[in-house]
C-alpha cells in the first residue's frame, strides 16, 4: 500500500454516529457532506436551498421584499416544536430508504438524536421563523386592508382625525352595512352623539368662563407664580420718562395690560386709592397701542367698542390670519363635485357652515389653491367668508335688474350672477377704472353672461341709470375689520379719514336709495355693507339714511347669526330698528369684521294734487274782498307757463328709470295725452 493510500481518510461513519454531534458541528454539516461524497449524501440529505427558495417565492410572490429576504435566510433551521413542517417533509421524502439495511436504519424520532445544547440552540432561533403560515395571514390581511392614502375617500369631507375614521369603520363593521332598514336607527344614534358632544362643549365653555372669572377676581392658581412686587399704576410723569427711555420691556407691558384689565373688571375692590378709572383705561389703551402697533387714536376708537376683556380678544384676533375660504361657482359645478376634485389633489377642506351652501374652508393644501385647473376653469373663487354675507342678505331673484355700485374685484358680482343663474342683468360698477380689469377677468373666468361692467362715480348713478330692483352697496371704508390682511391700517388712519369716509358713505347710500324702483314687484331692496367695525361708518350712516329718506325702512337681513347693531353708543341714540342690522367680529365669528344692513324702499307719500286750491297764507277776513281775490289770482297755476318745466321733470324721471326719452321736438305732455 502506498504512502498516500495509507494516510487516506476513510469513509464517514453511518448516521448512528450523528448522536455525538455538538452544536459547533451543526453549522458545518454542508462542508462534511461535500467532503464525504455520494454516500454521505444518501445517508443524510438536507433540503435543497434552491428548491426551497423557489417554493418560498411561489408562496409569497405578492409579499414585500423584506419578508421574503428574512424567510429565505431563516428557512434552513427547522422548528422542533412542530411535528410536521414543510422543510422536514421534504427531508423525509428525499431520503432513499432502499439504500439502508435494517440494522443501519435510524430508530426513533429526530428529537432522540439531538442533545440538550442543540435543542436550546434550535428552540431559541425557532421563534424568528413561521414557515409561511403567519406570512400568508399577513399577506391576506395586507390584501384586505388598503392604505388610506391609496384608497379614494368615500366621503366628500374627511373627518378631523384618522382615529375618528378608524372608530367609524369599526362601528360600521360591527353594525353591518348601511341599509334602508337600519338607516333611521343610525341617524338617531348620530344625532344623539352630536347632542352629547354639544353638551360636553357647553360644559367646557362654562368651566372656562368660571375659570376666567376666578382669574379676574385675582385668585391665582396653585401652580401659578405670584409676582413678588405688587402692581403699581404709573403716573403721567413716569409714562413720559418711559417714552423718553425708549419704552418699557414687552414683558412689563404684558403684565401691565393683564393687571389693568383685572382691575377694571373689579374696579371697586382692586383699584388703588386716589386713582380713577380713566387713568387705568388710558394706561391700558397706551399699552395696547404700543404692544400691537396701533396709533393711539385708532386703538382708543376700537377699544371703546367692546368691554375690556373682549377688546383685548379683538386686538389679539387681528394678529391671526383668517381661514382661507373659497366660493363654489354654481354656474359650472356643484360643491360636492368640487370638494371631491380638490380632495383628490391633496386639499384638506370642509364646508364653512350651515349658513352657506357654496362655501368651503381650506385647512391645508399640497398644491397652490389659486392655480389649480379647477380655479383656472372658473369652478371656484377665492373669497373671504364675510363677503358671502351681503349677497345672501340681498337674495336676488331671477330676471331682476341688479346694481353693484362698488364691485371690484368681482366676488360679490359673480355671486349675484350665479344666484340669478345668468338671467336678468347685473350692472357691475366701480369708480376706479384700473380695478375693472380684474373685475372683467373674473367675470369671464367664472362664465357670467349677464354682467355689464361700467366705471362711474357711484354718486352719479341716479342720473346715469336707475330703476333697479335691487342695489348692493359695499361702500369704501376704513378697513378696520380686515386688519389681519392689511396691517397698514393700524397706523395710517386718523380722525380726518373717518370723517371723510363717513361723509362719502352717506352720499352713496342716498344715491343707492334713489336708484331703486319702489314699484318693483319682486325687489325694491338695498343692502349696505362695510368691512369696518366702527359706528361712524355703520350705524351712523344707516340712521342718517332713515332720517333723510322717510320712504325707506330697515328689514331683517335673513342672516342666522351675527350681533345686533347698536341703538345707543356713547351718548348717541339711533333709530330703534337699527338693531335689525348685523355685526360680525373676527374674535367671535372667525371671519373678517363686517357690517350688513338691509333696506326696503317703499312708494313715496302722495303729494297734494295740483288742481286743489292752495290755502291762503293770509286769512281772508284780514284783507278786503278785492285784495283777497287779487291775491288768489296771483298765486294761481298757469299751465302754459309751466309746461316746459313739467316736460323737463318728466324727462329726468324717465332717465332715472332707465328709459330713453323722446327728442325735445316732440313734447312729452302731448305724447302722454
Amino acid at each position: 500500500m502506498g504512502r498516500r493510500a495509507k494516510h487516506k481518510q476513510s469513509a464517514p461513519e453511518p448516521l448512528d454516529n450523528a448522536r455525538n454531534m455538538t452544536s459547533k458541528l451543526l453549522g458545518k454539516r454542508k462542508a462534511d457532506n461535500d467532503y464525504g461524497g455520494d454516500e454521505a449524501k444518501t445517508e443524510f440529505i438536507r433540503p435543497s436551498k434552491k428548491a426551497k427558495d423557489k417554493k418560498q417565492k411561489a408562496a409569497s410572490m405578492n409579499n414585500s421584499k423584506r419578508l421574503s429576504t428574512k424567510k429565505s435566510k431563516s428557512s434552513l433551521i427547522p422548528d422542533p416544536d412542530k411535528d410536521s413542517g414543510d422543510g422536514w417533509e421534504d427531508v423525509d421524502n428525499s431520503v432513499d430508504r432502499g439504500n439502508y439495511d435494517d440494522a443501519e436504519q435510524p430508530v426513533g424520532t429526530l428529537d432522540d438524536y439531538m442533545q440538550e445544547d442543540d435543542d436550546d440552540l434550535l428552540r431559541g432561533t425557532a421563534q424568528k421563523f413561521d414557515f409561511d403560515t403567519e406570512d400568508e395571514e399577513d399577506m391576506s390581511l395586507s390584501k384586505g386592508r388598503k392604505s388610506k392614502q391609496s384608497e379614494r375617500p368615500s366621503k366628500i369631507i374627511p373627518t378631523a382625525s384618522d382615529a375618528s375614521e378608524d372608530s367609524d369603520e369599526d362601528s360600521e363593521d360591527d353594525n353591518g352595512r348601511v341599509t334602508m332598514a337600519n338607516m333611521e336607527a343610525r341617524s338617531r344614534a348620530l344625532d344623539a352623539k352630536a347632542a352629547a358632544e354639544a353638551e360636553l362643549d357647553e360644559e367646557e365653555f362654562r368651566e372656562a368662563a368660571a375659570s376666567d372669572e376666578e382669574d379676574i377676581d385675582g385668585e391665582p392658581d396653585a401652580g401659578e407664580e405670584i409676582d413678588a412686587e405688587p402692581f403699581h399704576l404709573p403716573t403721567a410723569s413716569e409714562r413720559e420718562a418711559e417714552k423718553q427711555g425708549g419704552g418699557p420691556d414687552v414683558h412689563v407691558i404684558q403684565r401691565r395690560m393683564r393687571e389693568c384689565a383685572r382691575v377694571l373688571g373689579k374696579f371697586k375692590r382692586l383699584a388703588e386709592q386716589n386713582r380713577s378709572r380713566s387713568e387705568y383705561t388710558d394706561q391700558l389703551v397706551a399699552d395696547i397701542a404700543s404692544y400691537y402697533g396701533y396709533n393711539e387714536f385708532l386703538a382708543e376708537k376700537l377699544f371703546q367698542l367692546f368691554p375690556v376683556h373682549e377688546a383685548i380678544e379683538f386686538f389679539e384676533a387681528n394678529e391671526v390670519p383668517r381661514p382661507v375660504t373659497i366660493r363654489t361657482n354654481t354656474l359650472k359645478t356643484r360643491r360636492r363635485d368640487l370638494a371631491q376634485a380638490l380632495i383628490n389633489r391633496g386639499v384638506n377642506l370642509e364646508p364653512i357652515g350651515k349658513w352657506t351652501s357654496v362655501g368651503l374652508q381650506v385647512f391645508e393644501s399640497t398644491v397652490p389653491i389659486g392655480a389649480t385647473p379647477e380655479y383656472l376653469a372658473g369652478h371656484y373663487m377665492l373669497q373671504a367668508a364675510s363677503s358671502f354675507l351681503p349677497v345672501i342678505a340681498l337674495a336676488p331673484q331671477s330676471n331682476e335688474r341688479v346694481l353693484d355700485m362698488a364691485s371690484a374685484p368681482g366676488g360679490k358680482t359673480t355671486h349675484i350672477a350665479a344666484l340669478l343663474q345668468n338671467t336678468g342683468i347685473v350692472f357691475a360698477n366701480d369708480a376706479n377704472k384700473a380695478r375693472t380689469k380684474s373685475l372683467t377677468a373674473n367675470v369671464h373666468r367664472l362664465g357670467c353672461k349677464n354682467v355689464v361692467v361700467c366705471s362711474y362715480d357711484g354718486r352719479e348713478f341716479p342720473k346715469v341709470m336707475g330703476g333697479f330692483d335691487r342695489v348692493l352697496l359695499d361702500a369704501p371704508c376704513s378697513g378696520t375689520g380686515v386688519i389681519s390682511k392689511d396691517q397698514s391700517v393700524k397706523v395710517n388712519k386718523s380722525e380726518r379719514d373717518f370723517t371723510l369716509l363717513s361723509h362719502l358713505q352717506k352720499q352713496l347710500i342716498l344715491c343707492a336709495i334713489d336708484s331703486v324702483n319702489p314699484d318693483s314687484k319682486t325687489g325694491g331692496y338695498i343692502v349696505y355693507s362695510t368691512c369696518s367695525v366702527t359706528v361712524d361708518e355703520n350705524e351712523s350712516v344707516v340712521d342718517y339714511a332713515l332720517r333723510k329718506r322717510p320712504n325707506v325702512k330697515l328689514v331683517d337681513t335673513g342672516l342666522e347669526f351675527g350681533r345686533e347693531g347698536y341703538t345707543k353708543y356713547r351718548g348717541k341714540t339711533f333709530h330703534p330698528s337699527v338693531n335689525l342690522t348685523r355685526r360680525f367680529y373676527p374674535h367671535v365669528h372667525n371671519m373678517d369684521g363686517f357690517y350688513v344692513a338691509k333696506f326696503k324702499v317703499e312708494k313715496r307719500l302722495k303729494v297734494t294734487p295740483i288742481d286743489e286750491p292752495v290755502p291762503d297764507p293770509v286769512p281772508p277776513f284780514v284783507l278786503g274782498e278785492a285784495e283777497a281775490a287779487e291775491q288768489v289770482q296771483e298765486v294761481g297755476f298757469d299751465s302754459e307757463e309751466d309746461t316746459p318745466y313739467l316736460e323737463e321733470a318728466k324727462r329726468r324721471r324717465m332717465k332715472a328709470k332707465g328709459l330713453r326719452p323722446p327728442p325735445r321736438s316732440k313734447p312729452l305732455i302731448s305724447i302722454a295725452a
